[in-house]
């Protein structure tokens, strides 16, 4: 794997904390390449990102893994806050308005190929491998419903959240009831937190709530993208939280 150090972002600081934990993957929301890495090269803007990756597949490193890119901005993923010190950010060139507007073959396989030498280097666990919307889900979309999730997860590199079938009948839907969590809403949310979501601002907000359930449809159940809390979306969390569980103990 070939990296270009062409281009140095002096937007950065020094990490708090060692441990690299998460992989954030964005999209630039520019028209080429070129412009992201000049804005995100550009002091005034105040943001990064450890990696860029073109369309053609080139990825350029702007900022030594070392240090704390400014990628994530205001995020959160089970309870952890400082998403930039803990993890690495990763740029594709990519905007759904302009001519950009597609995930080529030659960026996802660069991208597949950065991804497998980063999870080995750091030990990062799958499912802390994100989109940028994961941890910032009420102001983020990227990398959005175009980007193909179930590639990294047929190259065992992210999680496939509902691998195991283990919903069989409603023992799990009771359990929840017992316990005074009885709306679709409330069991959708109590399970997003454990999985690792900021639930925290949605309260009685249905529109926030409408975005959180699309974000991880967009991520984990590409095939059912209702933004709706239907009963093939329940169901799939609820395997989702077990597999969870089962892979935690």
């Amino acid at each position: 794997m070939k990296l270009i150090h062409k281009y140095r972002s002096p937007n950065f600081n020094k990490r708090k904390g060692n441990a690299i934990l998460f992989i954030i993957i964005h999209y630039t929301s520019l028209k080429n390449y070129k412009e992201a890495i000049t804005y995100l090269c550009d002091t005034k803007n105040k943001v990064s990102a450890h990696y860029v990756i073109s369309q053609q597949g080139k990825i350029y490193n702007l900022v030594d893994e070392k240090k704390r890119a400014w990628h994530a901005g205001l995020s959160y993923w089970n309870g952890f806050k400082d998403i930039n010190s803990a993890s690495i950010g990763i740029e594709l060139d990519f905007s759904y308005n302009k001519k950009n507007n597609r995930y080529s073959k030659e960026m996802i396989l660069s991208l597949i190929i950065l991804l497998k030498k980063l999870k080995k280097k750091y030990n990062i666990n799958k499912e802390n491998i994100l989109g940028h919307a994961d941890i910032a889900p009420f102001r983020k979309k990227d990398p959005g419903e175009k980007f193909p999730w179930y590639k990294l997860q047929n190259e065992n590199i992210t999680l496939i959240a509902n691998r195991k079938n283990i919903y069989k009948s409603n023992i799990i839907k009771n359990w929840f009831y017992r316990n005074k969590i009885k709306s679709n809403k409330k069991i959708a949310l109590f399970i997003l937190s454990i999985i690792g979501y900021n639930t925290f601002e949605i309260k009685q907000n249905n529109y926030l709530f409408s975005k959180l359930i699309t974000v991880y449809q967009n991520h984990f159940m590409q095939f059912n993208k209702t933004g709706k809390i239907d009963n093939k979306t329940l169901n799939f969390m609820i395997n989702h939280f077990l597999n969870n569980l089962l892979t935690k103990s």
